[in-house]
């Protein structure tokens, strides 16, 4: 028998199949084989040619190192995929895991911030995880120099049952910075390490965003606690927040360019955070247990199918400029599985970029 992860990583690891695209195909034909099989079809429709498909050979690899490493795949169909991070539109399409992911299920913070932070933001993050991981709230952070790095150790140090997650932006088996390699492996022991990408993808700046976003889909709540603007800890706050979830920030010095982005994010409406326990107060009325579970939900294809005139009417709409899917839809006057259906077959035809906040745009 095949094995069944087989052709679910082969149509994941498509160039031009992002989350998005991978949700639907799965919602339209109900597995992974029969999307792949549709794929000249679908391509056809959109006007271009049908993406490569990954290697098989490739895949085989990579789902034996991940055994070797004694890893496992995590599948947004999969039951035990973490409830939050299932509710965001990117939501990863396979996770590659180390260590207990009950520790997912528990209510998650992410704290982040600068690489060169200071000594004080340091022992600060150092002290917040500590308090927080003694309060049965999980830690998630990215295995960064600096506050990322300190909110893990300080989670470690609370709890026997190490109540941290490290989500990289490498294979499983990277470690970056090198220098938190033993770090990396006392997380994957005593607590969860996920990674998106395959083993032995070194990290590359394009990652890190993605890793990002995970940290963010994970928490009901992301602290900030020292960054500068325009970093990568500012985008994790931007992530939590288009995914509604709670913004909290460090105040500092206006004195001291690494307060700024906290300082900043406090200037549009995050919430000023001084101890662990104005966290918890912000965190608390929110109950994970309310959030759909996932699961499978690729038991049947929609039933709409698209005419010319539908992807006549959805392509006049489109532009260089970015656009809502909710506006194509209203503006269109046609079914929402219909409008999908037709960005589905640009897509993959290489015609549409996918933007942020479920807007696409013309190539």
């Amino acid at each position: 028998m095949a094995d069944p992860r087989l052709a679910r990583l082969r149509l994941i690891r498509t160039t031009g199949i992002g989350p998005v695209t991978y949700r639907q195909l799965m919602m339209r034909f109900g597995g992974a084989d029969a999307a792949i099989a549709a794929l000249p079809m679908l391509a056809a429709r959109g006007g271009g040619r049908t993406p490569p498909l990954a290697d098989i050979a490739t895949i085989e690899r990579e789902i034996a190192a991940t055994d070797q490493l004694s890893a496992r795949y995590l599948f947004v169909d999969d039951a035990d995929y973490p409830r939050l991070l299932a509710e965001i539109e990117t939501a990863p399409p396979a996770l590659i895991l180390r260590g207990d992911l009950a520790l997912a299920t528990r209510s998650c913070v992410a704290l982040v911030g600068a690489r060169n932070a200071s000594a004080a933001a340091c022992r600060f993050a150092r002290q917040l995880a500590y308090e927080l991981a003694e309060q049965a709230t999980t830690v998630v952070s990215g295995l960064a120099r600096g506050i990322d790095t300190a909110a893990h150790i300080g989670a470690l140090g609370s709890r026997p049952d190490g109540a941290t997650i490290g989500v990289i932006a490498s294979g499983i088996d990277i470690a970056y910075p090198p220098d938190n390699s033993a770090l990396q492996e006392r997380i994957a022991r005593e607590g969860l390490l996920i990674a998106e990408q395959p083993p032995g993808t070194e990290p590359k700046a394009r990652n890190f965003p993605s890793r990002n976003r995970i940290i963010a889909g994970l928490a009901i709540g992301t602290v900030v606690v020292e960054a500068v603007p325009k970093s990568g800890s500012l985008i994790t706050a931007r992530l939590a927040n288009e995914a509604g979830r709670e913004v909290m920030a460090v105040p500092g010095s206006p004195l001291d360019p690494r307060a700024q982005g906290c300082n900043l994010l406090i200037r549009e409406g995050a919430t000023l955070v001084q101890s662990a326990a104005d966290i918890l107060e912000q965190i608390r009325p929110f109950d994970a247990r309310s959030v759909r579970a996932p699961g499978n939900t690729y038991d049947a294809p929609p039933p709409a199918d698209a005419s010319d005139a539908d992807r006549r009417a959805v392509i006049d709409l489109l532009g260089p400029v970015p656009v809502a899917v909710d506006e194509l839809i209203r503006q269109s006057h046609r079914p929402p599985a219909v409008v999908q259906l037709v960005l589905l077959e640009l897509e993959l035809a290489g015609h549409i970029d996918r933007h942020a906040g479920g807007r696409v745009s013309l190539i």
